[in-house]
């Protein structure tokens, strides 16, 4: 399976000054961890609740779980 497969969700929440927060995906009942640096990375300004967004799933390097990457926010 291609792990680098771009999914939509919904933003659930995203706390700045803890760095990380969860992405609903649209296909999925399990909450996805999206990480501060993931957000740096795609040159967001911030993550809001209730946020579209698309993502892939990304290999963390530190805890070896798998986190959204390549964030890009829907517009609508």
């Amino acid at each position: 399976m291609d792990n680098q497969t771009r999914q939509n969700g919904t933003v659930k929440w995203f706390d700045a000054k803890k760095g990380f927060g969860f992405i609903k995906p649209d296909n999925s009942e399990k909450d996805i961890f999206v990480h501060i640096t993931a957000v740096q990375e795609a040159n967001i300004q911030r993550l809001k609740d209730n946020q579209r967004i698309s993502f892939e799933l990304v290999s963390d390097s530190r805890s070896n779980k798998q986190s959204a990457g390549k964030l890009q926010l829907i517009q609508e």
